[in-house]
């Protein structure tokens, strides 16, 4: 029976310290993260270097590893201070740092020497030339442009031994690999620096000027976006893997821990089953059903197996809405009464059906019969938010377990 040793890893977004744990609890690999200063996430919860420590921590704890993200695009006056920061991630145990720039690689790679370096997906590498390029100034490792097609990474294979990493989940952006100016033009907010608005998502029309009037040119009215679906490779897994992708990346580092755990739980699941036995591998269902559960937009593959059309992009009204709501966490579970006890992050109650889920993929449903407060006085709703409650439950839950339920 053959079986793949060289598993591709799993990757998974960490917008906060609390993500970071659940990505790692639900099955990545390892994390990316952003820090104080040089990264592209400006409004996610960015660590600090005590945070970091912490992380760092955890995840060594788990066999797990944490990069940091240090991709913007530097202005005069960016690099001060760089080669001290990427010192002191080194310091830390950070695993990698990814980066677009070339002057900030420069830095990290001869002010702060042992610490790998990954070439961000800002930076557009699209051919085996650009990899073996990037590999010969010192980089492990190539976070490749999401316009780039299953056959194409075939050919970069065959060619470089760089390590490969690839988008296969999340949101993708309109402009190409990232680098968009409408936030620039449209908010004063600099998308490249770390302040992107997502000028692409809002809702837009066609006017015409007749008379000093607005007239809608869009039929019924209705509003448009620039935007694209979200990408989802759960259903290629095996073209992946022969392809010669070495990290599965994640999108999200500003989505919620129902995302986080949810997508780093499935991806987990296929990429295991796959090199355990690639000759007998079988998509499930389930797999993909499950990704729906946390899905906001459409979904496809990009640009893996041609250029995406019409059906890719965000014109007019929702085709698929999400079906599942994040509800709650559980804190611990009393064997004793059947009873778990629940932080509560979005309004349920008495009535409505729930699934809880956790770590490799382990699901319940029910319906809540019953909730109390943690003063055990009887509730029919948890409306506040992060309040601790009380429900009895039908089978056996785990700490670190999530609650959907359903709309």
């Amino acid at each position: 029976m053959r079986v793949i040793t060289d598993k591709p890893e799993v990757l998974a977004p960490a917008g906060t310290l609390e993500k970071l744990k659940v990505a790692i609890d639900y099955g990545a690999d390892a994390v990316y993260i952003g820090g104080d200063a040089y990264g592209l996430r400006s409004r996610a919860g960015n660590f600090s270097f005590d945070q970091m420590r912490e992380g760092v921590a955890y995840a060594q704890a788990h066999n797990a590893k944490v990069y940091v993200a240090a991709n913007i695009v530097v202005h005069e006056g960016d690099t001060a201070g760089a080669g001290q920061f990427f010192r002191t991630l080194r310091d830390i145990g950070i695993s990698a740092v990814i980066v677009s720039d070339p002057s900030l690689i420069e830095i990290a790679i001869t002010e702060a020497p042992g610490l790998p370096v990954h070439l961000s997906t800002q930076a557009s590498a699209t051919n085996y030339e650009t990899l073996n390029f990037w590999q010969a100034e010192g980089l492990e490792r190539v976070v490749l442009a999401r316009e780039v097609g299953i056959e194409e990474i075939k050919e970069m294979r065959r060619h470089t031994d760089v390590q490969i990493e690839a988008f296969i989940h999340g949101a993708m952006c309109i402009g190409y690999s990232g680098r968009c100016v409408l936030s620039n033009h449209m908010s004063m907010r600099d998308a490249n620096r770390g302040g992107c608005a997502q000028n692409c998502r809002w809702k837009y029309d066609l006017f015409e000027m007749s008379g000093g009037e607005k007239q809608s040119q869009l039929e019924n009215g209705e509003a448009f976006s620039m935007s694209a679906v979200d990408m989802a490779m759960i259903e290629h897994i095996p073209d992946l893997v022969e392809a010669g992708v070495n990290s599965f990346k994640i999108e999200g580092r500003m989505k919620s821990i129902h995302y986080v755990s949810t997508v780093a739980n499935v991806y987990r699941q296929a990429v295991d089953s796959y090199c355990a036995d690639p000759d007998h591998y079988v998509l499930k269902r389930e797999w993909v059903d499950e990704l729906w559960k946390v899905a906001q937009r459409e979904m496809s593959t990009g640009f893996y197996y041609g250029t995406p059309t019409a059906d890719d992009e965000l014109f007019g009204k929702r085709r698929k809405r999400p079906q599942y709501g994040f509800v709650g966490e559980v804190l611990d579970y009393d064997a004793e009464r059947k009873v778990a006890i629940v932080q509560q992050r979005n309004n349920f109650g008495v009535g409505d059906k729930i699934e809880f889920y956790g770590p490799h993929f382990t699901h319940t449903e029910q319906v809540v019969e019953r909730l109390w407060d943690q003063d055990n006085d009887i509730l029919y709703r948890a409306p506040d938010a992060m309040m601790i409650c009380q429900l009895p439950v039908k089978q056996p839950v785990k700490a670190g377990d999530m609650i959907r339920k359903q709309r």
